[in-house]
């Protein structure tokens, strides 16, 4: 019943900001009902209730004006006379003779008497859910944040009414409020954007049948929505409402925790770098939103970026390749410009994916962290300098196997011993102080350290 209490606190801040006082049934009437369903493309289904309900022969994108009216007021009987429940109340149980359905979430056998009002803020609430990959939605309990969403509908309304975008689904709003926040709050925002400029930033897919909204990751919601609230940590009720309504439940969203990240990564490779691919290391952060919540808040450990753990443990293999392109014998101009720019688009992704890994991996190491911005870098280099010098794989193979793959700081030490013994006095000090430095770390620190290193020590090894 979340769904009720986001559309009270919305209604609060229409009427501040409108200079009207609308009840919760006026401006479902005047505002919802005009925007959501008066028209031949609706923008939420609801399943059961009266506006998806049809006679025979009806069908909703033909509906005239008077049917839908119709429907409308098919709702406010229904909301009148009878028990509420999912078929008139979003996020409300489903209904049945002797107990509620199975696909209903979060019942109570207490009889909490339910108002008519509470309906109808259910169905304005029911509209500002915040849709996100994973098949989950995210309330944020924050009038500028619901009011700004409220802003969208408008667009989203305008788009499926627009003739030239004929293919466009409806019934997405949910997954637009997700995109919509995300593109309102960008620090690129501009007010005279258009669909085109919205479906370069990957806002729309279009194909030859249809046009649809992407779904948002929430590592990229989650960074720009901290561009309005930098320092603050804002409380979300993370849910699903489908065949089965899942509740994860209320986390704490630290948004002052993307900032951490952006710093770092300002900090380790320059300030236009991390404005130019900003787009792109937002999306390669983030674990699934429900292991996220497992965590018990959203903050920096939820941002562990996608595929890194598959670099734990001394089974995984990491090698960043530079890219080198010769035109072949019979290639043509054409298929060589193509074949050479999809080879420095890899290698561009490449580089996106090794500076996240590293800014978060520099991050959640807990100590000295300004002081160990090149630290790992500079171990890499002597490491590589010390391969080098070898004439057989056995450095080679004891880097990779017991430094790279060490899984305990007892190992990684071990094999310490042999470089230290083996190295030259321009690598000699570089590693003594890398032994001081793993006995002094946490077991996590530790296992973040030794991630970190062999990402440094694969790109040290791409530019030799």
């Amino acid at each position: 019943m979340i769904a009720s209490t986001i559309g009270r606190t919305f209604l609060k801040v229409y009427n501040e900001k409108t200079g009207n006082n609308y009840t919760a049934k006026e401006f479902f009437e005047k505002e919802y009902f005009e925007t959501f369903y008066n028209h031949p493309k609706y923008m939420q289904w609801v399943t059961n209730s009266p506006f998806v309900q049809m006679k025979a022969g009806q069908k909703p994108h033909l509906l005239s004006k008077e049917e839908r009216k119709e429907k409308l007021q098919n709702l406010h009987k229904k909301i009148d006379e009878c028990e509420a429940d999912a078929s008139i109340a979003i996020g409300f149980p489903a209904s049945e003779t002797k107990e509620f359905a199975t696909t209903s979430g979060a019942v109570t056998d207490i009889n909490i008497k339910t108002e008519n009002n509470d309906v109808y803020f259910s169905w304005i609430g029911g509209g500002l859910s915040v849709g996100i990959a994973g098949g989950y939605s995210i309330y944020f309990n924050n009038p500028n944040i619901l009011f700004k969403l409220y802003e969208g509908w408008k667009i989203y309304r305008n788009y499926l009414n627009d003739q030239s975008l004929l293919k466009l689904r409806g019934n997405q709003i949910n997954t637009w409020n997700g995109q919509w926040l995300n593109f309102a709050f960008n620090k690129r925002f501009r007010e005279d954007f258009d669909f085109t400029q919205l479906h370069t930033q990957n806002v729309f897919s279009v194909t030859d049948k249809v046009i649809e909204v992407n779904t948002i990751n929430w590592s990229e919601l989650f960074f720009n929505i901290s561009n309005k609230y930098p320092q603050q940590t804002l409380t979300g009720y993370v849910f699903s409402l489908g065949q089965t309504n899942k509740t994860l439940g209320f986390y704490p969203f630290h948004f002052d925790k993307a900032k951490t990240l952006i710093r770092y990564y300002k900090l380790l490779f320059g300030e236009q770098a991390a404005l130019n691919d900003a787009k792109d290391y937002e999306s390669l952060f983030g674990i699934h939103i429900k292991r996220a919540c497992e965590l018990g808040s959203i903050g920096l450990q939820a941002l562990e970026p996608k595929n890194l753990r598959k670099y734990f443990g001394n089974d995984s293999t990491l090698k960043l390749s530079k890219p080198k392109i010769k035109q072949k014998g019979n290639e043509s101009d054409e298929d060589y410009a193509l074949r050479k720019s999809k080879a420095i688009h890899k290698d561009y992704e490449n580089i996106i994916t090794y500076r996240t890994y590293k800014t978060w991996l520099l991050a959640m190491i807990t100590k000295n962290k300004e002081e160990s911005l090149e630290y790992t870098n500079e171990v890499a280099k002597a490491l590589l300098a010390y391969r080098e010098k070898a004439t057989k794989l056995d450095r080679k193979n004891l880097i990779q196997s017991d430094i790279l793959g060490a899984k305990s700081k007892k190992a990684f030490i071990n094999a310490l011993v042999t470089i230290i013994s083996e190295i030259d006095e321009n690598g000699l000090l570089v590693m003594k102080q890398l032994r001081d430095r793993v006995h002094m770390m946490s077991a996590e620190d530790f296992g973040y350290f030794v991630v970190l290193l062999k990402f440094d020590y694969a790109y040290e090894e791409r530019n030799s």
